[in-house]
């Protein structure tokens, strides 16, 4: 029994043993469930032999950072895999080293697993769910399904930090906007991969548009810094803290950054390859390129200012939570590279889908229940490994019609949601004040 089925479950009668103990202690029933769960994913993921390759290259970062040497020299794991991220992420992977390669492999399965909780935990609350169920139970039963995505299993696989980038972006956007430290996490979030900064670009956007209306009413300017622009500021701030820290700990790995590094897009791995879900890397297998070159920038450019404007506008109707997806959905596809993992956003994506057919009745219901099943097939059917995919073989390049709709299906995916995002403003339309919320709203406000 899922917790969307809990929540409706009303019946008292004819109650069995396993059916009695959910109601009467549901959070406990679902822990127990998702500790199965979890512990059946581990042990899959064990008897597979995964190599968690990614995080043997935080730990090598670690090394190099403590042995003095140049981050953006090494290469690590039989793959030769280099840094890609800022040098603030290097200076957190440093406890790494403390640790033998079996109990860091150990620690970080343990706590990506946990984070998936947390980010299960920060997405109902975004959606404003469950109305009856109790959140711990809802988070708990969800996870136990949830952990079986393709993003959450491969993220697990390689040892990535996407959960945790999720969790701290999440935990900003769910706080009281009273609370005045809102946007560290989204700060620390850009502090280790550059793609969280757009959250702090769309919450400066929103609040420059709130500010504007509040000036034309008649406030003044010191009414007009409303805290979405506070908001936007201390992320900014905790970014260029983070930049900071980094260039008095490591000066010449961070020059080398952002003079550099930053700008070789290439040297992440190569476009065009299956497990490239941005724009660009379905533009690429589309044309049969290497590089797309301007028919990227020319589609990630429209692509995000439509998002961005879909962000600001959901959150401006106080939609938080389609607010909040609509932006990450946007990040993902005009970042020049967005591996599959990234695509951990699927679960909030989910939930809010779920969330939308709760809320509903008779057709409407349906037709959401539909969009929910679907996207729940597609993250978690593993379709677009069904094509050939073989590293450095190229075989990306010679895809037919039907491989190039598998390999690219979550940024189609994306794209489906920004439609969606646009077909629920459009229908909002004139309805000025009806579930509106401004910037004092607290949080979970995503119907």
């Amino acid at each position: 029994m899922t917790a969307l089925e809990l929540e409706q479950s009303t019946d008292a009668g004819g109650a069995q043993p396993g059916k009695g103990l959910i109601r009467r202690h549901p959070t406990l029933a679902a822990a127990l469930g998702c500790l199965v769960s979890f512990a059946v994913f581990w042990t899959v993921q064990r008897l597979l032999h995964v190599t968690m390759i990614d995080l043997m290259v935080y730990r090598a970062e670690g090394f190099t950072v403590r042995n003095g040497e140049s981050l953006y020299d090494m290469v690590a794991t039989s793959a030769h895999l280099p840094n890609t991220y800022p040098p603030f992420a290097a200076l957190l992977f440093t406890p790494l080293t403390l640790l033998g390669v079996p109990a860091m492999r150990t620690v970080a399965t343990a706590g990506n697993l946990l984070l998936l909780v947390g980010v299960v935990h920060l997405s109902l609350r975004l959606a404003g769910r469950p109305r009856r169920l109790p959140r711990p139970a809802a988070a708990f039963a969800l996870s136990a399904l949830l952990v079986w995505c393709e993003p959450v299993w491969t993220t697990l696989r390689y040892g990535q930090i996407n959960l945790l980038i999720a969790v701290l972006v999440l935990w900003d956007l769910t706080r009281a906007d009273t609370r005045r430290l809102a946007g560290i996490g989204i700060g620390v979030a850009a502090g280790l991969k550059l793609t969280p900064a757009l959250f702090a670009v769309f919450l400066a956007l929103a609040g420059l548009v709130r500010a504007g209306q509040l000036l034309r009413s008649g406030a003044r300017v010191r009414a007009a810094w409303n805290p979405w622009l506070r908001q936007a500021a201390v992320a900014t701030a905790t970014f260029l803290a983070t930049a900071l820290l980094s260039a008095l700990a490591l000066p010449r790995d961070s020059y080398r950054f952002w003079t550099e590094i930053v700008y070789a897009t290439d040297r992440v791995g190569e476009v065009e390859i299956t497990a490239n879900q941005s724009l660009r890397g379905a533009l690429a297998r589309l044309l049969h390129t290497h590089d797309p070159g301007t028919a990227w920038f020319v589609v990630a450019g429209l692509t995000g200012a439509l998002g961005l404007a879909l962000a600001v506008a959901s959150l401006l109707r106080g939609r938080r939570a389609w607010a909040a997806v609509a932006c990450a959905a946007t990040a993902l596809l005009v970042s020049p590279i967005s591996w599959s993992h990234h695509w951990v956003w699927c679960v909030p994506i989910l939930i809010l889908a779920g969330s939308e057919a709760l809320r509903r009745r008779g057709t409407a219901a349906r037709r959401w229940w539909t969009v929910t099943g679907a996207l729940g097939l597609l993250f978690c059917s593993f379709a677009l490994w069904w094509v050939p995919h073989r590293w450095h073989r190229h075989e990306e390049l010679h895809q037919n019609g039907v491989q190039m709709l598998l390999s690219g299906s979550y940024p189609l995916a994306g794209l489906a949601l920004l439609a969606l995002t646009a077909t629920r403003l459009w229908r909002l339309r004139g309805r000025v004040g009806q579930g509106d919320a401004g910037p004092s709203a607290g949080a979970g406000g995503g119907r």
